[in-house]
């Protein structure tokens, strides 16, 4: 999907303080401003100071992904200034930050580059355009004989300090279609040596997490959560947390949904929280196990599905074709719940501003849904509600629900009390373990068929699972006719010719709260799809790359460009080349969020299991605006589906979690791949996300690998040590 805004106007005007530069783009149908204190409406992108410094306002919040590096870069391009040079602040509130694509202020669908390219590079352009046409003004020259670089205008015999002409510039009307750079002449953009520039802050404990959030009085509050989903408070008994040093009261929430307990610091309120008893309601609730739960959806994608996803021909038809074929491939899968189990367990803190308003400080994911929901908390009017965006520690779609569950909490913790002091609300991480929101449990059924000459003619994909849009603002855009686009994503668009295709899908009852786990529907479709396409490759004797180039023929654009990235990462990977004795090598490759991943990854035995080599990863992600930052996504990408696939699974017992933390829902470690190669596929088309896309091929890639060591391998549940495999 690509956005132009060259025909949106922008505003330059002088901020509160004198002489300061602020660049931004507006929304269609806003409002332009002659002061950059004007409409909430509007806020800047860009600003430069009168003393040369640049400011860019960065509308994406940074997770981890390499936002706060990625977007500066693009203003950095094209006003020739210094990366490192540039300071970053996160966007407040306000709907002129909204994301081009998604309609509201958020992070996620890996779309923050793709929506941000051209608004953040006409900024940029725009700025100095302006700048150097106040140089030229003041020198009585044209501005075509000057240019601009590390912050000097120079040119026609002239130089000075950017800084020098800001002033000048604010009262200039800027350019409607900025002139920016051609590719040829970029210094950054695609640029291998440019480093991200957050990390020394985070390996020097200077930037700032929601956790780090210590204010004047502040105090803490942490809940005592239902055991199951929808079972709500009968009673509790605090006289235990009474001994607690620190402890300073206990009330139940008004939804019923639990206990706020609040204390002086954070290890008070959890000892405080332990000693205090509660009476809960479960009727209502679903109270099976994880064997029951699996029964049901493989018993589910067995019968006649809820809703066709995808008919090429009636299903009937379908299944005469695949039943009448030279060779019939089938394919059964489990899929389990999964945790998003970031690093930084939630926390949020709401600080009274001293004017019947608030302030909540938070590393940030939705301001649009966490500004409303608190606000609608508190009873206060939407102006009333301010947010303060900070680093977070990792989220892979957590952050990010319509619930905005945990800035509620705190908005509610905080109404709860007194209304005198910050109230930081922080969850443990059995608390986001336990009681957060999953990776809905999903269940595949699929058969195809292939002619005499090893090509597909048919596929029948029937999918089970629990809805994520459903219920929620997003599901007039993304369920169409009944069916959650998110629950067959990757299988009924795929860009393999299959033939005639048949996709039917089922929505489970809810058994948990649901949300986008990194890459969604993806992190399951991938998973199923590629290693289908393996058997049907093993069963008609073909090399597993050379028969996905056969059913990636066509001039089609998905085509062209996962048939790139798979040869790209077959010469890297040496696919070609005998691997060594008690070895071998897997492929997979897909599209998610409008990039193409291609993996290969090459196992060995070992005297304890099975040992992931060597990751070989190819991706085309059209512009390559910050190499350095694509391969830590793609590194990041592959270790987090991998670790999930290896060992991760949410799982039931009588209807509630029985994981915790790390002990039982084990994160990957370093030492779990022996080496990870990345190659960027050069591309031309609009840049595209990296902070998913790797995740979907990683999974299939070791279970084609674990296939092809040992072809009796149990890779159709997951994740594979529940099934006895071990790994190194």
């Amino acid at each position: 999907m690509t956005t132009n805004l060259t025909r949106r106007g922008f505003l330059a005007a002088s901020a509160a303080t004198a002489g300061t530069l602020v660049i931004g783009a507006l929304p269609d149908g806003a409002l332009a401003s002659d002061t950059a204190s004007g409409p909430a409406g509007f806020t800047p992108f860009v600003r430069i100071d009168a003393d040369g410094r640049i400011t860019v306002v960065v509308k994406h919040f940074e997770m981890g992904q390499g936002t706060s590096t990625g977007l500066p870069t693009l203003v950095a391009e094209e006003l020739n200034a210094d990366l490192s040079e540039i300071l970053v602040e996160f966007a407040p509130v306000d709907s002129a930050y909204n994301n081009l694509f998604l309609g509201a202020q958020l992070t996620g669908g890996s779309t923050a580059m793709a929506n941000s390219y051209m608004q953040y590079r006409q900024a940029g352009a725009a700025a100095r355009d302006v700048l150097l046409q106040a140089a030229a003004n003041e020198w009585g020259v044209d501005a075509a004989e000057l240019s601009l670089d590390n912050g000097t205008i120079s040119g026609a015999g002239q130089s000075g300090l950017i800084g020098d002409f800001v002033a000048a510039a604010s009262k200039l009307e800027l350019p409607a279609e900025p002139r920016i750079k051609d590719a040829a002449d970029f210094r950054l953009i695609g640029n291998p040596a440019a480093r991200r520039t957050d990390t020394p802050a985070k390996i020097n404990g200077s930037a700032k997490f929601g956790m780090d959030v210590q204010l004047p009085g502040q105090i803490i509050a942490v809940v005592m959560r239902p055991p199951r989903m929808g079972a709500k408070l009968s009673s509790f008994d605090a006289s235990g947390a009474s001994a607690v040093k620190g402890f300073i009261d206990a009330k139940a929430r008004e939804n019923g949904m639990g206990v706020v307990v609040y204390a002086t610091n954070t290890w008070a309120a959890f000892q405080a929280r332990d000693a205090i008893t509660a009476d809960w309601d479960m009727s209502g609730t679903d109270g099976r196990s994880q064997d029951a739960i699996r029964a049901d959806m493989m018993a589910t994608v067995a019968a006649t599905p809820e809703y066709e996803a995808r008919a090429d021909k009636p299903r009937a038809e379908v299944a005469a074709a695949i039943d009448g074929a030279a060779t019939v491939v089938e394919g059964e899968y489990f899929f389990p719940s999964l945790a998003h189990a970031p690093m930084e367990p939630l926390n949020c803190t709401v600080e009274p501003d001293g004017n019947g308003g608030v302030v909540l400080h938070d590393g940030c994911q939705f301001p649009t849904m966490a500004h409303a929901m608190v606000a609608m908390t508190l009873g206060l009017e939407p102006s009333k509600v301010a947010i303060r965006t900070y680093y977070a520690g990792g989220s892979f779609g957590r952050r990010a629900n319509t619930d905005a569950d945990y800035q509620v909490e705190a908005a509610e913790a905080f109404k709860l009390s007194d209304g005198t002091r910050p109230v930081k609300m922080v969850h443990s991480r059995e608390d986001d373990i336990k009681g957060g929101y999953y990776r809905p449990a999903f269940a595949h059924k699929a058969r195809l068929g292939l002619d005499g000459t090893g090509t597909i003619i048919a596929w029948d994909h029937q999918l089970a699972g629990q809805s994520i849009a459903k219920g929620t603002p997003f599901e007039a855009a993304i369920v169409q006719n009944g069916v959650d686009a998110l629950s067959v994503e990757g299988v009924r668009d795929t860009g393999y010719a299959v033939g005639d295709m048949f996709v039917g899908l089922t929505d489970e009852k809810p058994l948990s709260k649901i949300l986008w786990w990194r890459s969604v529907g993806h992190s399951h479709t991938a998973y199923a799809m590629e290693t289908m396409i393996d058997k049907a490759a093993r069963a008609v004797g073909q090399d597993p790359v050379a028969f996905r180039l056969k059913h990636l023929a066509g001039d089609g654009p998905d085509q062209r460009r996962l048939s790139g990235v798979l040869k790209a990462v077959a010469e890297a990977s040496g696919w070609d080349t005998p691997v060594a004795e008690g070895r071998a090598r897997g492929v997979a490759v897909h599209k998610s969020f409008n990039t193409y991943v291609a993996e290969v990854v090459e196992v060995s035995r070992s005297g304890s299991g099975i040992k992931v080599e060597k990751v070989t990863c190819a991706v085309d992600c059209g512009v390559a605006v910050n190499p350095d930052v694509i391969k830590a996504q793609m590194e990041s990408g592959i270790g987090y589906g991998l670790g999930h696939v290896m060992r991760d699974a949410i799982t039931f017992d009588g209807g509630e979690v029985a994981q915790s933390n790390f002990p039982d829902y084990e994160p990957l470690r370093i030492s779990d791949i022996g080496a990870i190669e990345v190659v960027i596929v050069p591309s031309t088309e609009a840049p595209t996300g990296v902070g998913e896309p790797a995740v979907p091929p990683s999974g299939p890639a070791l279970a084609n690998a674990i296939a092809a060591l040992t072809p009796d391998a149990a890779l159709s549940a997951l994740p594979l040590e529940a099934n006895g495999l071990s790994f190194a």
